[in-house]
């Protein structure tokens, strides 16, 4: 019993440090380049862009979005046997930005209807539930790797209008 009650002070003590943490989180990420874009995605909320941006880093830290869904762990690899071809995702990568790829597409397939609409296609196409899964992961990393790029374009650097001394 003394175990039980320990562990539910501590959850409750960790439920009021995020909200209390939560706010000042969402503004470092608002003023990040590529957190309202990224705040914008349906399934985005704090904690998902900050590990998002945490693990894509900065530009050219990962080369492209292959690279950047291989980091993830959601890079297809091919797991057929026998007759049947499938893939099935890497297990290796950032585990952290996995999970966050991950709470994006369970939340998406139950509130966003795009990807709804995804998951019934596929599904008459003779995907299963964790194949859909997959796909949709695949697809988050690839758009929000190009998301991330856009909004966070190179400086343009103007050259200099001071004459120089020959």
């Amino acid at each position: 019993m003394l175990t039980l009650q320990s562990i539910a002070a501590r959850i409750q003590f960790l439920i009021a440090q995020a909200a209390e943490l939560e706010p000042e989180l969402l503004k470092l990420i608002r003023e990040h380049p590529a957190g309202p874009t990224l705040l914008g995605e349906p399934g985005v909320g704090p904690v998902v862009a900050a590990q998002l941006l945490v693990s894509w880093s900065h530009r050219g830290r990962v080369r492209d979005e292959a690279a950047f869904a291989s980091l993830a762990g959601v890079a297809p690899i091919e797991a057929s046997s026998g007759q049947r071809t499938r893939h099935r995702l890497n297990r290796g990568g950032d585990r952290d930005l996995n999970r966050a790829l991950h709470t994006i597409a369970i939340t998406r397939l139950r509130c966003h209807p795009e990807s709804r609409a995804y998951e019934i296609t596929r599904t008459a196409q003779g995907k299963t539930h964790r194949d859909v899964r997959r796909s949709l992961k695949r697809a988050l990393a690839r758009r929000l790797y190009r998301r991330i790029q856009a909004a966070t374009k190179p400086a343009t650097v103007t050259p200099s209008t001071t004459p120089t001394a020959a």
